[in-house]
């Protein structure tokens, strides 16, 4: 009987050491499973903003040759009727847009629903604002400079470049804050209020240099 005990325990150590391993190893294949499955969102994110960043500066190329093309046709040259008032007016409004389009990606990050509905409603309405000062701004030019002329060229091909880019700034942040008015954004999962808000200050920006570009230099 002593034998019989000895050889029992010496096969029920074997079968320990054969058995317990396997679940070790499907914990670590669960952990590492865990693992990946946290970082892909992470890594689908860095992406994203890449590829943001990369339409952008696509993008500026494309201003920098409108830009570039004033000063190879006119130089320095402007007329004496531009509106002056009008054009720090629409810069200002846009300075103050993208004072709106920051802390409405505070409140999302921060899940404050309402901050984030009442500044990009906020930024909505300052975009729609700056377009029909442009609009005011086109009905003054076509009699001052009209498209037939260098500067009328020069002038309604960047402001309408600009005009598009800020139309469709507006329609991310119209659908932005639907999908925040539906409850589709959480501290965790804001990327489209990111990238529209990225977009809404890289037009801000491009106006930046439109404006001296315009009505500035001389």
């Amino acid at each position: 009987m002593p034998g019989w005990t000895h050889k029992t325990d010496e096969t029920v150590q074997h079968m320990s050491d054969f058995v317990l391993p396997l679940p070790k190893h499907e914990t670590a294949v669960a952990v590492h499973g865990a693992a990946v499955h946290e970082h892909a969102p992470a890594s689908s994110l860095s992406r994203n903003r890449v590829g943001l960043w990369w339409f952008i500066l696509s993008e500026c190329f494309l201003f920098l040759a409108f830009i570039s093309a004033r000063y190879y046709l006119l130089g320095l040259e402007r007329p004496a009727e531009l509106n002056q008032a009008l054009g720090l007016g629409l810069s200002l409004l846009l300075l103050v847009s993208s004072l709106t389009a920051y802390r409405a990606e505070l409140g999302a990050q921060h899940g404050d629903r309402r901050r984030l509905l009442r500044n990009t409603a906020t930024t909505i309405l300052l975009g729609l604002v700056f377009l029909m000062g442009v609009g005011y701004e086109w009905s003054e030019a076509l009699v001052h400079f009209p498209p037939s002329e260098a500067f009328g060229t020069v002038f309604f091909s960047l402001t309408g470049l600009h005009a598009f880019h800020v139309l469709s700034g507006v329609v991310l942040l119209a659908l932005v804050y639907w999908n925040a008015r539906r409850g589709r954004y959480d501290s965790g999962s804001i990327w489209g209020v990111e990238a529209s808000v990225k977009y809404w200050h890289f037009v801000d920006v491009a106006w930046v240099f439109i404006y001296p570009t315009l009505y500035l230099v001389r």
